[in-house]
């Protein structure tokens, strides 16, 4: 992903790149997921640890349209060749959703919450799970796409 260009005193241009960006992950999708170019498919968010693992919010603009499943491709092969591409970084898609409370339990299905409390002043959500949930994907909680 191209970061910045200058130049230097050097009459050669320099050029940075890095693809730790989460916007190369977007690009990526971008290419692989016709639905996301052509813009039936948005997406909402992005959390990323590079080489670890990234976590994509995606809304469809079509009802008839499973922005997950499109993401994910016949037999996973557009996620699949996503993945390769950032050398087997686990890659979660979750559907987004204007109610906060049905976008923080897609994003740690597949655990089970019992109690669940939105702070709207300090942006916080408080979350309660048995203890064999956790073991979940609440590993990563913190790092779910706003």
């Amino acid at each position: 992903m191209l970061r910045e260009g200058r130049r230097a005193r050097d009459p050669r241009p320099e050029i940075i790149l890095s693809r730790a960006a989460p916007e190369f992950v977007i690009k990526l999708f971008q290419l692989e997921v016709s639905e996301i170019s052509d813009g039936t498919i948005e997406v909402k968010g992005i959390a990323r640890e590079p080489g670890f693992r990234t976590k994509l919010a995606v809304w469809s603009r079509d009802d008839k349209v499973d922005p997950v499943g499109a993401c994910v491709g016949l037999r996973g092969q557009r996620v699949k060749n996503i993945v390769r591409e950032l050398n087997n970084e686990k890659v979660d898609i979750i559907k987004w959703d204007t109610n906060v409370k049905v976008f923080v339990t897609n994003a740690l299905a597949p655990a089970k919450l019992k109690a669940f409390d939105i702070n709207e002043t300090t942006r916080r959500i408080r979350i309660l799970v048995s203890d064999d949930q956790l073991r979940s994907p609440l590993a990563n909680a913190a790092k779910t796409p706003a």
